[in-house]
């Protein structure tokens, strides 16, 4: 174990956590796709292959991200957001519709759809963090600071608004948080409230899905006494949670994955709940905030900004929508289409979410590096100077 750690660099309990979750990941998925095997007439085994395939493919993703010195990715995300947002506009228009959601696109050749608004995340967090940190001495400017800032944020709202709601304000969340880190004052945070809330009472009265946004809102709000239809989905895993006590029925003995829509994605934690009991969750839950902890050790010990904003900005990210996603399950908000970071099934959430923890492995290695060679060695002034490389 400790000959496989030596090649890992960066937090060794930040590894650690992304291990169990990965391990915990493949024993949910395995015990939860039964239903979506038998309708596509296939065996689970398929499936857990593939998503082993992901999560190695993850892995490989993450360990070469880590060992990217974390500065270049401030030059990386000028690109990335050159990429996503005419990929955003063409998954907008063009894009595979699925229950009334345009959010897939197919990649050609191998066949494989792809989420853009993964991209878009590690895009924009990128971004925010290059930006704040390039606009310090004139970030009460608005000309030269805010409107680049909230430009970058409405337009990505805007454009993954539309057809996933849930991401778009769980990005903005994040943004809003980066901000108030990065020193934007409370009045221009507040001018970009304002401003996308009024995209995004447009987006819900006049969008191609205002009819489902408001038909989840009224489930959510009304409680058990809603139409049986509608609150289908929560009140089954709600069931699932219920049942499954303080110990869990066990590994593989579930019975609502037979009746939840989704039980390998969306509703992974009520399915997790109900096998491993609420000793389970409380392990889960316990796994998110420890992950969250690290990272915001990672944002203290940081010599630069950059590698700060970029620590905070995914850290939020990901413990957000976790937390997002287990209040769902357990009925503490509407019903959305969030996955579980690095244990729901999926593709390109595994792989984006793999990536984004590789650029805060690499914050960490950088941070352990600058320890070893010591605060007062002229290389460590070399680096620390530093801030971001000239392609940035």
């Amino acid at each position: 174990m400790e000959r496989a750690f030596s090649k890992l660099k960066g937090d060794r309990w930040l590894w650690i956590i992304i291990i169990v979750l990965s391990v915990w990941s493949l024993l949910a998925v395995y015990s939860s796709v039964g239903t979506l095997a038998y309708k596509e007439g296939k065996g689970t085994e398929v499936y857990l292959i593939k998503h082993t395939l992901l999560i190695f493919g993850g892995f490989a993703l993450m360990y070469f991200s880590h060992l990217l010195d974390y500065r270049w990715y401030a030059g990386i995300s000028k690109i990335l957001m050159a990429i996503t947002i005419p990929l955003l506009f063409y998954t907008l228009i063009f894009g595979n519709t699925i229950n009334d959601a345009s959010r897939w696109v197919t990649i050609p050749v191998i066949n494989q759809t792809f989420q853009t608004s993964d991209l878009a995340k590690l895009a924009l967090i990128t971004f925010l963090a290059r930006t704040l940190t390039r606009k310090q001495e004139n970030i009460k400017d608005v000309k030269k600071a805010f409107l680049p800032i909230m430009g970058s944020v409405c337009i990505i709202f805007v454009l993954i608004a539309p057809a996933n709601l849930s991401t778009a304000l769980l990005m903005f969340g994040v943004s809003v948080l980066l901000l108030i880190i990065g020193r934007i004052s409370i009045k221009q945070i507040a001018y970009v409230c304002l401003g996308v809330f009024v995209l995004l009472v447009l987006v819900v009265s006049l969008g191609p899905r205002r009819q489902t946004y408001m038909s989840r809102v009224e489930t959510y709000l009304s409680g058990e006494e809603g139409d049986s239809e509608k609150a289908y989905q929560s009140n089954h895993a709600k069931i699932a949670i219920a049942s499954g006590g303080l110990f869990g029925k066990g590994p593989g003995n579930s019975t609502q994955r037979n009746v939840l829509p989704h039980p390998y994605s969306d509703f992974i934690f009520a399915i997790i709940v109900e096998e491993y009991g609420a000793i389970g969750g409380a392990v889960l839950v316990c796994l998110y905030v420890a992950l969250m902890f690290r990272c915001i050790r990672i944002v203290t010990l940081s010599p630069k900004a950059f590698g700060a904003l970029l620590a905070a900005g995914l850290g939020f990210s990901l413990t957000l929508q976790a937390l997002g996603n287990m209040a769902v399950a357990v009925g503490l908000g509407p019903v959305t289409g969030i996955p579980l970071p690095l244990v729901s099934m999926g593709g390109t959430s595994i792989l984006f979410t793999s990536v984004a923890f590789g650029i805060i492995l690499s914050v960490s290695r950088n941070i352990d590096e600058l320890k070893e060679i010591g605060g007062s060695s002229e290389r460590n002034k070399k680096v620390v100077v530093g801030e971001i490389p000239a392609m940035g």
